[in-house]
Protein backbone atom coordinates (compact mmCIF):
# COMPACT_ATOMS: atom_id res chain seq x y z
CA UNK A 1 0.00 0.00 0.00
CA UNK A 2 1.48 3.80 -1.02
CA UNK A 3 2.61 5.87 1.68
CA UNK A 4 0.19 9.07 1.55
CA UNK A 5 2.33 11.69 2.52
CA UNK A 6 0.17 15.17 3.04
CA UNK A 7 1.55 17.99 -0.18
CA UNK A 8 2.37 21.29 1.08
CA UNK A 9 2.39 24.01 -1.84
CA UNK A 10 5.64 25.48 -1.27
CA UNK A 11 4.84 27.84 -3.88
CA UNK A 12 2.02 29.11 -1.17
CA UNK A 13 4.70 29.21 1.24
CA UNK A 14 7.02 31.09 -0.67
CA UNK A 15 4.48 33.82 -1.20
CA UNK A 16 3.37 33.85 2.57
CA UNK A 17 6.84 33.73 3.60
CA UNK A 18 7.73 37.13 1.71
CA UNK A 19 4.79 38.82 2.67
CA UNK A 20 5.66 38.47 6.11
CA UNK A 21 9.38 39.55 5.78
CA UNK A 22 8.31 42.53 3.80
CA UNK A 23 5.16 43.60 5.77
CA UNK A 24 3.72 44.47 2.41
CA UNK A 25 1.58 42.98 -0.09
CA UNK A 26 2.97 44.91 -2.43
CA UNK A 27 6.71 44.97 -1.91
CA UNK A 28 6.53 41.15 -1.77
CA UNK A 29 4.83 41.13 -5.33
CA UNK A 30 7.94 43.55 -6.37
CA UNK A 31 10.21 40.82 -5.12
CA UNK A 32 8.07 38.32 -6.85
CA UNK A 33 7.35 39.59 -10.19
CA UNK A 34 3.39 39.11 -9.82
CA UNK A 35 0.48 40.79 -9.39
CA UNK A 36 -0.98 41.46 -6.09
CA UNK A 37 -4.38 39.62 -7.35
CA UNK A 38 -2.52 36.93 -7.82
CA UNK A 39 -0.47 36.72 -4.57
CA UNK A 40 -3.72 37.69 -2.69
CA UNK A 41 -5.45 34.87 -4.44
CA UNK A 42 -2.98 32.21 -3.89
CA UNK A 43 -2.13 33.29 -0.32
CA UNK A 44 -6.26 32.93 0.46
CA UNK A 45 -5.56 29.09 -0.93
CA UNK A 46 -3.10 28.69 1.13
CA UNK A 47 -4.90 29.85 4.46
CA UNK A 48 -7.68 27.62 3.44
CA UNK A 49 -5.48 24.51 2.62
CA UNK A 50 -4.00 25.16 6.37
CA UNK A 51 -7.46 26.14 8.03
CA UNK A 52 -6.86 28.86 9.26
CA UNK A 53 -5.81 32.88 8.85
CA UNK A 54 -2.38 33.55 8.82
CA UNK A 55 -2.35 37.53 8.35
CA UNK A 56 -3.76 40.58 9.52
CA UNK A 57 -3.73 43.50 9.26
CA UNK A 58 -1.48 46.61 11.88
CA UNK A 59 -1.90 49.66 10.77
CA UNK A 60 -0.74 49.65 6.97
CA UNK A 61 1.93 45.93 7.61
CA UNK A 62 0.21 43.06 7.37
CA UNK A 63 1.84 41.03 10.35
CA UNK A 64 1.47 37.19 10.65
CA UNK A 65 -0.89 35.98 13.41
CA UNK A 66 -0.25 33.54 16.15
CA UNK A 67 -0.83 30.29 13.38
CA UNK A 68 1.01 32.31 11.03
CA UNK A 69 4.18 32.93 13.45
CA UNK A 70 3.99 29.40 13.49
CA UNK A 71 4.01 28.85 9.82
CA UNK A 72 6.55 31.45 8.86
CA UNK A 73 9.30 29.62 11.59
CA UNK A 74 9.47 27.02 9.07
CA UNK A 75 9.42 28.72 6.58
CA UNK A 76 12.75 30.46 7.55
CA UNK A 77 14.29 27.07 8.22
CA UNK A 78 13.17 25.42 4.79
CA UNK A 79 13.99 28.35 2.34
CA UNK A 80 17.38 28.83 4.68
CA UNK A 81 17.86 24.83 3.58
CA UNK A 82 17.29 25.37 0.37
CA UNK A 83 19.87 28.70 -0.25
CA UNK A 84 22.50 25.58 1.68
CA UNK A 85 21.78 23.47 -0.98
CA UNK A 86 22.04 25.59 -3.70
CA UNK A 87 25.51 26.66 -1.80
CA UNK A 88 26.59 22.90 -1.70
CA UNK A 89 25.63 22.31 -5.03
CA UNK A 90 27.63 25.19 -6.67
CA UNK A 91 31.06 23.74 -4.75
CA UNK A 92 30.69 20.18 -6.83
CA UNK A 93 32.99 19.69 -9.08
CA UNK A 94 31.89 20.11 -12.38
CA UNK A 95 32.66 21.12 -15.81
CA UNK A 96 30.07 23.87 -16.42
CA UNK A 97 31.21 27.05 -14.93
CA UNK A 98 30.57 27.96 -11.71
CA UNK A 99 28.11 30.99 -11.45
CA UNK A 100 28.71 34.10 -9.17
CA UNK A 101 25.37 36.16 -9.52
CA UNK A 102 26.11 39.44 -7.08
CA UNK A 103 24.82 42.95 -6.62
CA UNK A 104 26.63 45.88 -6.43
CA UNK A 105 25.01 48.82 -4.35
CA UNK A 106 24.84 51.83 -6.27
CA UNK A 107 26.99 53.87 -4.13
CA UNK A 108 30.23 51.61 -4.17
CA UNK A 109 32.70 52.92 -6.76
CA UNK A 110 32.79 50.95 -9.75
CA UNK A 111 37.00 51.16 -9.45
CA UNK A 112 36.24 49.26 -6.21
CA UNK A 113 33.85 46.81 -7.49
CA UNK A 114 35.40 45.76 -10.66
CA UNK A 115 38.93 45.12 -8.21
CA UNK A 116 36.84 43.16 -6.09
CA UNK A 117 35.50 40.86 -8.65
CA UNK A 118 38.79 40.64 -10.39
CA UNK A 119 39.61 37.59 -7.89
CA UNK A 120 36.80 35.77 -9.11
CA UNK A 121 37.52 35.85 -12.75
CA UNK A 122 41.57 34.80 -11.45
CA UNK A 123 40.17 31.26 -10.07
CA UNK A 124 41.13 28.08 -11.57
CA UNK A 125 37.83 27.12 -12.37
CA UNK A 126 35.83 28.97 -14.70
CA UNK A 127 33.33 31.34 -13.32
CA UNK A 128 30.21 32.96 -14.77
CA UNK A 129 29.92 35.98 -13.46
CA UNK A 130 26.52 37.81 -13.49
CA UNK A 131 26.16 41.52 -11.30
CA UNK A 132 23.24 43.84 -11.19
CA UNK A 133 22.82 47.49 -9.37
CA UNK A 134 20.76 48.88 -6.97
CA UNK A 135 19.47 50.48 -3.92
CA UNK A 136 20.64 47.92 -0.85
CA UNK A 137 17.11 46.82 0.21
CA UNK A 138 16.16 45.99 -3.65
CA UNK A 139 19.54 43.93 -3.77
CA UNK A 140 18.55 42.68 -0.39
CA UNK A 141 15.52 41.39 -1.98
CA UNK A 142 16.79 39.73 -4.67
CA UNK A 143 19.44 37.89 -2.17
CA UNK A 144 16.62 36.44 0.03
CA UNK A 145 15.28 34.80 -2.79
CA UNK A 146 18.00 33.54 -3.88
CA UNK A 147 18.62 35.52 -7.23
CA UNK A 148 21.84 37.06 -5.70
CA UNK A 149 24.59 34.83 -4.20
CA UNK A 150 26.04 38.06 -2.47
CA UNK A 151 25.95 41.89 -2.35
CA UNK A 152 28.28 44.38 -2.58
CA UNK A 153 27.64 47.57 -0.36
CA UNK A 154 29.04 50.18 1.61
CA UNK A 155 26.80 49.88 4.78
CA UNK A 156 26.24 46.45 6.54
CA UNK A 157 22.67 44.95 6.48
CA UNK A 158 20.52 46.53 9.61
CA UNK A 159 17.70 44.29 11.55
CA UNK A 160 14.97 47.29 10.13
CA UNK A 161 15.16 45.79 6.73
CA UNK A 162 13.54 42.50 8.01
CA UNK A 163 15.92 40.57 5.88
CA UNK A 164 17.41 37.63 6.89
CA UNK A 165 20.95 37.61 6.04
CA UNK A 166 25.08 38.50 7.78
CA UNK A 167 27.70 41.15 7.02
CA UNK A 168 31.21 40.17 6.08
CA UNK A 169 33.58 43.35 6.23
CA UNK A 170 35.81 43.23 3.23
CA UNK A 171 38.05 46.16 4.20
CA UNK A 172 38.12 49.68 5.26
CA UNK A 173 39.98 52.65 4.12
CA UNK A 174 40.27 56.92 4.29
CA UNK A 175 38.71 59.04 2.33
CA UNK A 176 40.94 61.79 0.46
CA UNK A 177 39.74 65.11 -0.68
CA UNK A 178 40.32 65.69 -4.41
CA UNK A 179 40.20 68.23 -6.89
CA UNK A 180 41.60 68.98 -10.55
CA UNK A 181 44.98 70.88 -10.12
CA UNK A 182 43.25 74.11 -11.65
CA UNK A 183 40.72 74.16 -8.64
CA UNK A 184 43.21 73.01 -6.19
CA UNK A 185 45.54 76.30 -7.32
CA UNK A 186 42.36 78.73 -5.78
CA UNK A 187 42.02 77.39 -2.46
CA UNK A 188 43.44 79.48 -0.01
CA UNK A 189 44.77 79.00 3.48
CA UNK A 190 46.20 75.75 5.23
CA UNK A 191 43.46 72.63 4.61
CA UNK A 192 41.15 71.39 5.84
CA UNK A 193 40.01 75.32 6.40
CA UNK A 194 41.30 75.88 2.58
CA UNK A 195 37.48 73.35 2.09
CA UNK A 196 35.43 76.57 3.26
CA UNK A 197 32.57 77.68 0.87
CA UNK A 198 34.33 75.87 -1.96
CA UNK A 199 32.59 73.62 -4.69
CA UNK A 200 31.48 70.54 -3.28
CA UNK A 201 30.81 67.11 -4.68
CA UNK A 202 29.32 64.82 -1.79
CA UNK A 203 27.44 61.18 -1.98
CA UNK A 204 24.05 61.42 -1.36
CA UNK A 205 22.77 62.23 2.36
CA UNK A 206 21.29 58.38 2.64
CA UNK A 207 24.69 57.01 2.05
CA UNK A 208 27.00 55.21 5.20
CA UNK A 209 29.94 57.68 4.05
CA UNK A 210 28.57 60.65 3.85
CA UNK A 211 27.27 61.24 7.46
CA UNK A 212 30.90 60.64 8.48
CA UNK A 213 32.11 63.16 6.33
CA UNK A 214 29.38 65.86 7.03
CA UNK A 215 30.51 65.33 11.14
CA UNK A 216 34.16 65.98 9.44
CA UNK A 217 33.35 68.70 8.21
CA UNK A 218 31.07 70.19 10.96
CA UNK A 219 34.18 69.25 13.11
CA UNK A 220 36.71 71.87 11.14
CA UNK A 221 34.19 74.28 10.82
CA UNK A 222 34.26 73.63 7.09
CA UNK A 223 30.77 74.96 5.40
CA UNK A 224 30.71 73.13 1.94
CA UNK A 225 29.31 74.78 -0.84
CA UNK A 226 27.24 71.88 -2.34
CA UNK A 227 26.80 71.45 -5.90
CA UNK A 228 26.12 68.27 -5.98
CA UNK A 229 25.05 65.07 -4.62
CA UNK A 230 25.21 61.76 -6.52
CA UNK A 231 24.41 58.05 -5.26
CA UNK A 232 26.30 56.80 -8.58
CA UNK A 233 30.40 57.23 -7.61
CA UNK A 234 31.07 56.88 -11.23
CA UNK A 235 28.91 60.70 -12.22
CA UNK A 236 30.55 61.84 -9.09
CA UNK A 237 33.97 61.65 -10.61
CA UNK A 238 33.34 62.96 -14.29
CA UNK A 239 31.95 66.00 -12.48
CA UNK A 240 35.06 66.54 -10.40
CA UNK A 241 37.32 65.52 -13.54
CA UNK A 242 35.90 68.67 -15.19
CA UNK A 243 36.46 71.14 -12.12
CA UNK A 244 32.85 71.42 -10.48
CA UNK A 245 33.88 70.73 -7.30
CA UNK A 246 36.14 68.78 -4.79
CA UNK A 247 35.25 65.47 -3.94
CA UNK A 248 35.80 62.59 -1.32
CA UNK A 249 37.54 59.45 -2.76
CA UNK A 250 38.10 56.13 -1.26
CA UNK A 251 42.12 56.88 -0.65
CA UNK A 252 42.92 53.40 -2.40
CA UNK A 253 41.39 55.09 -5.80
CA UNK A 254 43.29 57.99 -5.22
CA UNK A 255 46.32 56.98 -7.39
CA UNK A 256 43.88 55.82 -10.03
CA UNK A 257 41.64 58.89 -10.27
CA UNK A 258 45.15 60.95 -10.30
CA UNK A 259 46.59 58.93 -13.53
CA UNK A 260 43.45 58.45 -14.99
CA UNK A 261 41.45 62.09 -14.28
CA UNK A 262 44.26 64.52 -13.47
CA UNK A 263 43.16 64.95 -9.79
CA UNK A 264 45.64 66.19 -6.92
CA UNK A 265 44.90 65.08 -3.18
CA UNK A 266 44.05 68.11 -1.20
CA UNK A 267 43.73 66.36 2.50
CA UNK A 268 42.46 63.30 4.66
CA UNK A 269 39.31 63.36 6.40
CA UNK A 270 40.79 62.33 9.33
CA UNK A 271 39.44 58.60 11.05
CA UNK A 272 36.93 58.87 8.69
CA UNK A 273 36.91 55.19 6.95
CA UNK A 274 34.87 53.73 4.13
CA UNK A 275 34.13 50.77 4.68
CA UNK A 276 32.93 47.74 2.41
CA UNK A 277 31.09 44.76 2.60
CA UNK A 278 29.83 41.42 1.33
CA UNK A 279 26.39 40.11 2.27
CA UNK A 280 25.35 37.02 2.29
CA UNK A 281 22.78 34.70 3.31
CA UNK A 282 25.50 32.73 5.08
CA UNK A 283 27.08 33.24 8.49
CA UNK A 284 29.92 31.52 7.26
CA UNK A 285 30.61 32.13 3.36
CA UNK A 286 31.44 28.80 1.66
CA UNK A 287 30.99 29.54 -1.79
CA UNK A 288 34.43 29.95 -3.67
CA UNK A 289 33.87 33.07 -5.65
CA UNK A 290 32.67 34.75 -2.46
CA UNK A 291 36.11 33.36 -0.79
CA UNK A 292 38.08 34.68 -3.34
CA UNK A 293 36.61 38.31 -3.15
CA UNK A 294 37.15 38.05 0.81
CA UNK A 295 41.18 37.25 -0.32
CA UNK A 296 41.18 39.99 -3.06
CA UNK A 297 39.97 42.34 -0.13
CA UNK A 298 42.73 41.55 2.02
CA UNK A 299 45.10 42.89 -0.58
CA UNK A 300 43.33 45.74 -1.18
CA UNK A 301 42.44 47.09 2.01
CA UNK A 302 45.84 45.82 3.72
CA UNK A 303 43.41 43.45 6.39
Amino acid sequence: MALRIPRLNYQHLLYFWAVVRTGSLRQACEELRLSAPTVSAQLRTFEERIGEKLLTKSGRRLVPTETGRLVFTYAEEIFGLGSDLLNALAQRPTHRPLRLAVGVDDVVPKEIARRLLEGVLSLNHPVQLVCREGTLPHLLALLQVHELDVVISDAPATPSLNIRSHNHLLGSCAEAWMATPALASKLQGAFPKSLDGVPMLLPTDDTAIRSALDQWLDKHGVRPFVVGEFEDYALLREFARHGRGVAPVPEVLAEQFREESGLVVLGTAGNVRAQFYAISTERKVKHPAVIAIQEKAAGLFGG
